[in-house]
Formats: C-alpha cells, structure tokens, sequence
C-alpha cells in the first residue's frame, strides 16, 4: 500500500533539506579546517561528509520504500528505509575510525593552529544548522515513523553534540593564547577528536541496533502487542480464543498476523464480518500502514496448547463447548 501523497512529499522535502545542509557545511568546514590546520575541525568536515552521503541514501531510500507494492515485492519496498539505516550506521563507524587514526597522527606530531576564530565560527554555525535540521528530521521521521529518517536526524543530532565539543576545545585553545601565553593546549584539538569519534561509535551502535531489529522481523513494540491483546480480549464472547498473535515491523508498515477460535455455529459469512471489523479497527487504531492476516478456526472445546493459552472461556464454557462440537459431528 503506497504511502499518502502528502506524507510522502513531506519525507522527501525533509530528506533533501539534509542533503543542502550537509554539503554546504562539508564544503565550509573543509576549508576552514584546511585554513586553520585544525584535526578536529577536519574530523567534523569528514563526519558531515559521512552525514551528507547518509542524507543522500535517506533521500533516495524514502522514495523506493513510498512506492506500492507490485509482483516482485508483494510485501512492498518498505525494509529499504531499515537497509539505508544500516548502511549510515557502517558509514559513521568508517568515519570514526578516520578521526580517531588522524588524531593520533596529531598527538604524536604536533603543530600549532592558525586562526582558531574561523574554527570556532564554522563549529557554532554547523551546530546551530544541524539542530534545526535534526529537528525537522525527528519530527517528520516520527510522524511518518521512517527509520531512514530518524537515522538521518540521528546523524545531525550527534554533529550538533560533536561541532559543539570542538567549538569549546577551540575556543579555550584561543582564550588560552590570550590568558596563558606560554601554555600549550594544542593537545585539547587531538583529544576532542577522539572524543567526537566516541560519540559518531556510540550512534553507530544505536543505528545498527534500530536497523537490526527490523530486518530480522523483531516483534513490533510490547506496548503495541499489549493493546491488540486487551482488544481481542475484550470481544469475548464473540471470540473465543486468539492466539499464534505474530507481529513485525519494516519501515514504517506492521504486519500482524492472528488465529481466531469463534463459535462453530457461525455461517461462514458471520465469521469473515467479524475477522473484518478486527482488520478495520487495527487499522485505524495505527498511524501507518497495517497488513493484518486473521485465520479463522471454529471452535469446538477441544483446545491445541496454542489455542489454550489464549482461550478466553472458563472450565464450564469449554464443556458445553466440546459437549456441542461432538453434537455437531455427529
């Protein structure tokens, strides 16, 4: 089921937005980290180029994962949002590993920054662009409930912590030449690099993890199996049983399938209006997309331990059950 015009159009604008942030700050903090000699601000200039590529694939991957379901992806493109997600997590871990490597080569052969205003300049502009952007990421990205998204405004929102940390270790190593003339603290530009590439590691974890779960068909959230419980639950006498509730998620789609234990007396007609009516209230009790599967079973008060672990009758009603299936077999 393709995604909404609407909603569509408003992922992709966000996702381009990224994408014209983050090549405007690679192109800026390049230079000036160029100019100023400064690790720490190329290890930021290398971390929006990791940014922008990720923008890149949360653009495209948007796109794919909106198109409608066809013939040789009848489940839809929605998992590409959870791939793009993993792909930007290997991405940030490259990207560590550089800064970290390049902030040991400065440790262990030091020289002087030139300049150090511009640096502080270009860190306190690209933290104020990627909050904003960021923001504008996690709100549509919640909305829409993309993975490619909230892994795009993930990457931001760990730029704006990091461009922030270079920001002060500049701004002290430039307060210090001024207050401390003969103290050397050229070492803090090292340090801090090592310090952004510890948190670039840390996203990467958290963007695999997200990307993990929904690849290898994690169950959807406890909290939203718990409110599908208490519905099912709360149709007794209707239904009689629920059980097999299997769920899982990609991108932003659920897919919920259930086995109902209903009255064996029921016309076939009656049973599928009911299976119906469940389909209609799980989906509009969803934000986003819902593929709901309910296979139907007449219940006769001979239970599998599947169907006894959420029957919903009493000893006495399982009797008069089984008492009535063995009438009807006869």
């Amino acid at each position: 089921m393709p995604k909404p015009m609407s909603e569509q159009r408003e992922k992709s604008r966000v996702a381009a937005l990224s994408v014209i942030s983050n090549t405007v700050l690679v192109l800026f903090k390049a230079a000036v980290g160029i100019l100023i000699g400064s690790v720490s601000v190329l290890s930021e200039a290398i971390h929006s180029g990791m940014d922008l590529v990720a923008a890149l694939i949360a653009f495209f991957a948007v796109r794919i994962a909106g198109r409608a379901a066809d013939e040789e992806h009848p489940f839809g493109h929605t998992k590409v949002e959870n791939i793009s997600g993993g792909i930007e997590a290997l991405l940030i871990i490259v990207a560590a590993v550089w800064i970290i490597y390049a902030a040991v080569q400065k440790l262990i052969n030091p020289h002087p920054l030139e300049t150090v205003g511009w640096g502080v300049g270009i860190m306190l502009v690209s933290t104020i662009a990627n909050f904003i952007v960021s923001q504008q990421l996690f709100k549509v990205g919640k909305e829409t409930d993309s993975a490619a998204l909230l892994a795009d405004g993930w990457h931001l929102r760990t730029d704006v912590y990091t461009s922030a940390g270079v920001m002060v270790g500049l701004g002290l190593i430039w307060l210090g030449g001024y207050v401390f003339p003969g103290l050397n603290l050229v070492w803090l530009d090292s340090v801090i690099a090592i310090a952004v590439a510890g948190l670039i590691l840390h996203a990467a974890y958290d963007l695999t993890k997200r990307a993990i779960q929904d690849l290898v068909d994690q169950s959807i959230p406890i909290e939203e199996k718990k409110w599908m419980q208490n519905y099912l639950s709360a149709l007794y006498p209707t239904v009689r049983s629920f059980h097999r509730l299997r769920t899982r998620k990609a991108g932003a789609t659920r897919f919920i399938n259930l086995h109902l234990a209903l009255d064996s007396k029921l016309t076939v007609a009656e049973s599928h209006s009911i299976g119906d009516k469940i389909v209609a209230d799980f989906k509009a009790h969803f934000p986003h997309d819902v593929d709901v599967i309910v296979h139907i079973e007449p219940c006769d008060g001979v239970c599998s331990p599947a169907c006894e672990s959420g029957c919903l009758l009493n000893d006495e009603e399982q009797k008069a059950a089984k008492t009535s299936g063995e009438g009807t077999a006869k």
